[in-house]
């Protein structure tokens, strides 16, 4: 069965059935008659350069985190204990992980996946150039699978941005990471796909699809352009069997650096929330209504800053300040887009009638699946 895999690597890799014998060929004494090239011949057009650039700032990131396993209750019984020589208690084990990173400043922020360091109880960054130091995780947000780190380190690399609003399908990429702890990797591929969403990943979903290969332990790697500079976080994978296939997702720069600004000055990230559920309309009952995009109300949280602003079921939301609405999907996420406190012009149709409401934007309650209200 196909899956979505997260692509951390949380076992290591073990080669069977290998020999340890180097592999020595037989030499001959016949000389060889080998047409070279000549040194001075064209180069092959290369992503060398983008390469280079870009791994430098790309870092390895192990964590621990101490597992308390509960004994069976058999072991609870005192009397057992007694007799067989068992400890009570409950058994402690530790688990060791493997991500990537991506050092996104030179004030020693290093942007990785949550799911990378959730949980964790130390996190250890290796640099590039071999240096290996303590993190310190500066703020999640579980909502998006991203996180900040902290090294206290000089002389650091980071990333160059790029602007992933861009972004062209087809357009050439890199995967960088560390794939089954096997060493830095690049891979090369395309970008197969924009917008990508409806995964069940993350909550709030916009991903870039590649083809470039991304294996567990790439997780919180870099997707880079054809001039080494970062448009994504590579985040999970497609998978029957843990490997690649050639389907992977990347969150893109515009919501890292969103929610890293976030991170980084309050420690966490604060959404807008308006307690709407919107629906995606028929294609045809937006024929019927004459709409070329919009998505229904559901329903409305009561008491939440869109019922008090005079929305109702049945409404038909079709732009956000200005922004048109085309699916349920999209609405949540220019709604979670907008700030606590920030009054936004939403454009609905209500009975055939189109209106402009004002309405002041609230904070999304923690532990609010925003899959289904935003």
């Amino acid at each position: 069965m196909s899956k979505l895999i997260r692509s951390t690597l949380t076992t290591a890799l073990t080669l069977l059935g290998l020999g340890t014998a180097p592999l020595i060929l037989p030499t001959t004494a016949t000389a060889l008659s080998l047409q070279e090239a000549p040194a001075t011949a064209q180069r092959q057009p290369s992503l060398a350069p983008a390469a280079r650039k870009a791994q430098v700032s790309v870092v390895n990131i192990y964590t621990t985190k101490a597992l308390r396993i509960p004994r069976n209750p058999l072991f609870d019984d005192p009397v057992f204990r007694q007799f067989f020589n068992v400890p009570g208690g409950i058994e402690q084990r530790t688990q060791n992980s493997l991500g990537s990173g991506v050092v996104a400043d030179s004030e020693g922020h290093i942007l990785t996946n949550n799911h990378v360091v959730e949980g964790a109880d130390q996190v250890e960054v290796a640099l590039n150039d071999g240096r290996k130091l303590p993190a310190r995780i500066i703020g999640t947000d579980p909502e998006t699978d991203l996180a900040v780190l902290k090294v206290d380190a000089r002389n650091l690399v980071p990333i160059t941005w790029a602007r992933s609003d861009n972004l062209q399908v087809g357009d050439y990429v890199l995967a960088i990471g560390n794939p089954f702890g096997v060493g830095q990797t690049v891979t090369m591929g395309i970008v197969s796909a924009l917008g990508r969403s409806n995964l069940g990943i993350n909550v709030l979903e916009s991903f870039i699809q590649t083809d470039a290969a991304i294996n567990p332990g790439n997780s919180g790697g870099a997707l880079v352009d054809v001039n080494g500079h970062l448009i994504g976080i590579n985040s999970a994978i497609y998978s029957k069997n843990g490997g690649s296939l050639g389907i992977g997702f990347a969150i893109p720069e515009s919501i890292v650096r969103q929610v890293m600004e976030q991170l980084v000055a309050h420690g966490a990230v604060a959404r807008g929330w308006l307690g709407i559920e919107p629906q995606d309309i028929a294609a045809d009952a937006a024929q019927a209504l004459g709409l070329q995009g919009g998505v229904y109300v559901a329903g409305l949280v009561r008491g939440s800053p869109g019922e008090r602003a005079g929305l109702r079921p049945g409404d038909v939301l079709l732009a956000l300040n200005g922004s048109p609405i085309q699916s349920s999907t999209q609405a949540l996420a220019l709604f979670a887009g907008t700030h606590p406190g920030q009054e936004v012009r939403l454009k609905i149709q209500r009975n055939g009638r189109e209106q402009t409401l004002q309405i002041p934007v609230g904070k999304r309650p923690k532990n609010m699946d925003t899959r289904e209200l935003g």
